[in-house]
């Protein structure tokens, strides 16, 4: 919190509007100082439908800027917001820019039988080759089949279709404009070429004009706009303030990390998602890989598993005991047996696709400890992610230098160490509490500043330290997964 008799400075926004809350940085926008903080929560939402009105993402990012601004020194002016926000929902707005009907959400999974019939109609390898991903139903043209399908009245009535990101911009600035980032996590944008595809959308209406409904896709570091008088006052702020293009949540987050090229970052939230960052697109046909863009002008290749940290809540809850003793337990397990293993499969999976798998744990003997059975709960997490590294790697990303922990997962001891032990390399932690708002507060900077954002990146990378080094042990959990894994039939049961 910056004292109210310290020298007036300018500050930039940088805005994480995630599923469950709107987070807000505020940053000095030359040393990228944090100043304040604020946060506000979104409705909370109960998948397999998962919608929010996109108006109430609005109240919470007032409110949760306001919180922050109320904490600078009154003198400071803030020149410039960027938005990062969950990806692929679907906010359709009428002639007026008001919402047409909630806005369908990535983990709303009721769109899944008409991504099965584009899929089948549109062909999987072309999907992978024009847009570098195979989507699944948390892709936004998944969300606009389902809308044609069952409710047309409402597509009838849209006349732009936005990201969350989007939408909070076009609050701002009153512009439709979305970025390349999240665009490419739509399903119907070719990144590596620079063009939507709305051929793939005539799959679904093909008298609509596709073309007129959807955002100009900005370039990094290029403004969207300036924020209106309206946007100015209800946020209590005077202008000019530049916006940014803003962009996915987890593009923003590989920003505010400092993630670099050779860099792989593995994030351990309530699912996981390992990334890295590449020059040049991908193409995986197997679906395991999502080829992104990233916020540079880049590409940020990510892999997703739906099974992280909840593994790690639900053996707490069976064994009976919190998260801290269950750590504990899982650090104590002896080096020189393999005990059990688990296939955290345990609600589905993403990656690999097995949407209804369950989970698995093998190796139990009569001599087997709670100690075991803890670390298998942290350690198959880790090897389903480690086999998601493997899928980036196999696709020609450079993971071979830092390997960074992220999440509320990473506090813990086990995840980290299990981590190193299993890769053999060290990992480290950055200081960046909220690696999503502070990316985003990156570009807001660059577009204040003229600076690429690159080059902000770089410049306001937080510190690194290692939190755990690889330790000799005399057992190979990965033979004894590879085992488990391949007993995938009752995904089908």
């Amino acid at each position: 919190m910056t004292h109210p008799t310290a020298p007036a400075r300018e500050l930039v926004a940088g805005v994480d509007s995630s599923t469950q809350s709107c987070k807000v940085e505020l940053r000095d926008a030359t040393t990228g100082e944090l100043v304040a903080t604020g946060s506000a929560a979104h409705p909370p939402v109960t998948p397999p439908a998962s919608e929010q009105d996109p108006r109430a993402w609005w109240d919470a990012f007032v409110t949760a800027f306001r919180e922050a601004r109320s904490d600078a020194a009154p003198g400071d002016r803030v020149i410039a917001i960027s938005i990062a926000a969950q990806c692929h929902g679907l906010v359709a707005l009428d002639s007026a820019g008001e919402p047409v009907r909630a806005a369908k959400l990535w983990n709303d999974t009721t769109s899944a039988e008409q991504m099965t019939r584009l899929l089948e109609t549109i062909g999987r390898e072309r999907f992978v080759r024009a847009t570098g991903t195979l989507p699944t139903a948390a892709f936004t043209i998944s969300k606009l089949a389902w809308l044609a399908e069952h409710e047309p009245e409402n597509l009838a009535r849209t006349r732009t279709v936005l990201l969350p990101h989007d939408y909070l911009t076009f609050r701002l600035t009153g512009e439709r404009v979305t970025d390349r980032s999240d665009a490419s996590g739509t399903g119907y944008y070719d990144a590596a070429h620079g063009r939507y595809l709305p051929d793939f959308l005539a799959h679904i209406d093909p008298d609509r004009a596709w073309d007129a409904m959807l955002p100009r896709v900005a370039h990094p570091d290029e403004a969207a706009g300036t924020v209106h008088d309206e946007a100015l006052g209800a946020l209590g702020i005077a202008g000019p303030v530049v916006v940014g293009a803003g962009g996915g949540d987890q593009h923003a987050a590989a920003l505010g990390l400092g993630l670099q090229p050779g860099d792989v970052a593995y994030s351990f939230g309530t699912s996981g998602v390992v990334s890295a960052l590449s020059a040049d697109p991908t193409f995986d046909l197997s679906g395991d890989v999502d080829g992104v863009s990233d916020m540079t002008g880049g590409y940020l290749p990510i892999s997703s598993t739906l099974n992280a940290a909840k593994v790690t809540d639900a053996f707490a809850r069976i064994l009976g005991v919190g998260h801290a003793e269950l750590d504990a337990l899982a650090m104590s397990a002896p080096l020189d047996r393999n005990g059990p293993v688990l296939a955290a499969y345990l609600d589905g999976e993403r990656t690999p696709n097995l949407p209804n798998a369950v989970g698995i744990l093998s190796g139990i003997r009569t001599d087997s400890t709670r100690e075991e059975v803890a670390r298998a709960a942290y350690e198959g997490v880790v090897l389903g992610l480690i086999a998601a590294h493997r899928a980036i790697a196999r696709e020609g990303v450079d993971t071979s230098a830092d390997v960074i922990a992220l999440g509320g997962g990473a506090r813990s001891a086990s995840y980290p160490q299990l981590l190193a032990d299993l890769l053999g390399r060290p990992v480290h932690r950055t200081d960046a509490e909220e690696a999503t708002a502070r990316g985003a507060a990156v570009q807001a900077a660059a577009v204040a500043t003229g600076r690429s954002v690159a080059e902000v990146r770089t410049a306001w990378a937080p510190a690194r330290e290692v939190i755990a080094s690889p330790r000799e042990i005399d057992r190979d959990p990965a033979a004894a997964y590879a085992a488990t894994a391949a007993v995938r039939t009752l995904d089908d049961a």
